[in-house]
């Protein structure tokens, strides 16, 4: 019989802006906390809160995308540490861009299904005020010259992307707006306190509460921001898109911030006399064209909703990582989705993503709004650089 793999808790530390303190301004909250303290305190914290002996936990898998400098190394063994907690446990970093944490938790679920382990702890950091998105790649080329030539002219950023995906979905500056004033609007409304643990800076002041999500904005404010992408270089190389769109509003935060999910088989949980939030139903990865990019959530999904028997309209809560708002707009597109199910306690937009933290923190967003709703079922997708992307279906107990 196969095994399943259950959530037994799914936590985050609040959001932080992700800005460093400059010239004598102060950063973004969690910006004096290194990444291994702002992980390690949310890792204690899962495991005080399920009473498991934390010996017991057989991995610890880490999502981080920017592995230089202070999270560079296995980061979450020194945030394991770093919380006190056993030393015979090990831990992984890993990096599948942007869903590096979905990935953690998906890789904790093949574990447990395959009877390799009982109890894995799958998590994801990033300190984006202190080690800057691409600071591993400064002065570097990541891909190549085979990938250069296979891409010629070259391959873009995200933000590009962003702008080939409005134009081929004919989203318009208005549309994306007013999905970004959406995001804030339901994470200022949504109550995250269960998702949500404290976390104390060096100084000892408490943080409990996200920084990131802005009361009060409208489509209106947000029209009046600058776009970002439209340079003389890309204007010429994609001379069909007329109207460039993409601009700080409608795109995710830089921001800090951790997540941590206990993950075990369904026998372990019970031997342990513990109540399963929800189990794994359904894992898929996909890639898709690079110049696009961020168009992965749609082949990914199509596999995990094959693979599960489900169809879209049985699942009640859909979370697509808001990394720029055509992409969650052409995923709903594209499926006929129903948009009120459709990142209902807000996104990145608002909330902010914190790169390497993002899936396990969505994946706790998705599992308290599903207890609060009381629905079923919920699929969670990311794009990711490379055209790559995740999709992860649960099931509510």
């Amino acid at each position: 019989m196969k095994r399943s793999a259950v959530i037994v808790d799914a936590i985050r530390s609040p959001l932080g802006r992700g800005k460093p303190a400059k010239d004598g301004k102060p950063g973004g909250v969690l910006s004096p906390l290194h990444p291994a303290d702002l992980l390690g305190q949310v890792m204690r914290q899962l495991i005080d809160r399920s009473g498991i002996d934390p010996v017991l936990v057989d991995d610890v898998i880490t999502g981080c995308v920017s592995q230089v400098g202070e999270q560079s190394g296995p980061i979450g063994r020194w945030a394991w540490l770093s919380a006190g907690l056993p030393e015979s446990v090990p831990s992984v970093a890993i990096h599948r861009a942007c869903g590096s944490s979905q990935q953690a938790v998906e890789f904790a679920a093949q574990g447990i299904i395959s009877d390799v382990q009982d109890i894995v702890v799958a998590s994801g950091v990033e300190s984006m005020s202190r080690i800057p998105m691409g600071a591993g790649r400064i002065g570097m080329d990541p891909f190549g010259p085979g990938v250069g030539e296979r891409y010629a002219p070259g391959l873009v950023p995200q933000g590009v992307s962003a702008e080939i995906i409005a134009h081929q979905y004919n989203l318009s500056r208005a549309r994306l707006d007013e999905f970004s004033a959406r995001s804030h609007e339901l994470a200022v409304a949504a109550d995250a306190s269960p998702e949500i643990v404290d976390v104390t800076l060096p100084d000892g002041t408490v943080v409990s509460a996200d920084e990131t999500p802005r009361p009060g904005t409208t489509v209106e404010g947000l029209a009046g921001l600058p776009t970002v992408f439209a340079t003389d270089e890309y204007r010429a190389r994609f001379p069909e898109i007329d109207e460039w769109k993409i601009t700080p509003g409608n795109s995710s935060q830089l921001t800090d911030g951790a997540a941590a999910i206990l993950i075990m088989s369904e026998e372990r949980a019970k031997e342990l006399g513990l109540a399963p939030r929800a189990r794994i139903h359904t894992m898929a990865v996909a890639g898709d064209d690079p110049i696009r990019m961020l168009t992965g959530p749609i082949p990914a999904t199509e596999k995990a909703l094959k693979r599960s028997g489900l169809t879209l309209d049985q699942i009640d809560h859909y979370e697509v990582n808001e990394a720029f708002a055509p992409v969650p707009l052409a995923w709903a597109q594209h499926f006929g989705a129903d948009e009120s199910r459709l990142n209902p306690h807000g996104g990145a937009i608002a909330l902010g993503h914190p790169l390497g933290g993002s899936g396990a923190r969505l994946m706790a967003t998705m599992l308290n709004a599903l207890e609060a709703s009381g629905g079923r079922y919920g699929l969670q997708t990311m794009c990711e650089a490379g055209g790559m992307a995740n999709a992860t279906i649960i099931e509510r107990f």
